[in-house]
């Protein structure tokens, strides 16, 4: 068994069992011993839904109101027209074949990808390597838009794409341990109320079944959640 270092036996001592209101949960994460680097702070929700089933499927995009302390890397596929207003946009690259050709070849330096819904009959081919890395784009998470220009600016300001994995469970970002503590606050419970509005109406039962808000480094914390059960 591998030795605890100092920063973890110290944050053992300040682990709190059970659930904690959200201003509580936050408070008690940042008295958390961390690393020099300023930490990205994560809150994974983990849903009673069987991702199994499509009408069960939670997936989409938000842009918190505090944003999330980081930009993203955005490549657009579209036309010669829009592809100049796209890099002023803040796209790192921006085109349709010549965007394409140049991912086949193996660059894949960008987070996000966004199209116009004319220029997905040309990307298709991208599918098997775009599609298992989470990054083909897809109407469902707002990045097929005829808006391609407001879509670069959204997501390189920081927008999330969230999608609920195997087990049930979604993972967002919230800001970064720099933040202050009104800011992380407003920002997890935003992430939260866009997902307790995206419930598939096919979800019967608990939606919402746990919470934990974590630093990169840092032990999780459980956050108070109270939703009245929905009719079997």
């Amino acid at each position: 068994m591998a030795r605890l270092t100092k920063r973890q036996k110290s944050n053992e001592k300040k682990v709190v069992e059970g659930a904690l209101p959200i201003s509580d949960a936050i408070k008690t994460l940042k008295k958390f011993d961390g690393p020099r680097f300023d930490q990205t702070v994560n809150v994974v929700m983990h849903l009673g839904v069987d991702v199994k089933q499509a009408d069960q499927m939670v997936r989409g995009s938000v842009s918190l109101p505090k944003g999330i302390g980081k930009a993203k890397r955005v490549v657009a596929f579209c036309n010669a027209d829009v592809a100049k207003e796209a890099l002023a946009a803040g796209a790192v690259k921006a085109g349709n074949e010549d965007l394409v050709a140049e991912i086949e070849g193996g660059w894949m330096d960008f987070d996000v990808a966004v199209a116009s819904p004319d220029i997905m009959r040309v990307i298709s081919k991208l599918g098997r390597t775009l599609g298992p890395k989470g990054l083909m784009p897809s109407p469902k998470n707002g990045t097929v838009t005829p808006n391609v220009v407001q879509a670069v600016q959204e997501f390189a300001a920081g927008k999330l794409e969230y999608r609920a994995d195997k087990g049930g469970n979604v993972h967002g970002v919230i800001g970064k341990m720099s933040f202050s503590e009104s800011d992380l606050e407003e920002n997890l419970k935003f992430f939260i109320e866009t997902i307790e509005k995206v419930k598939p109406s096919a979800v019967k039962g608990v939606y919402i079944k746990k919470i934990s808000v974590s630093g990169t480094m840092t032990p999780g914390v459980r956050v108070e959640y109270t939703a009245a059960e929905a009719p079997a």
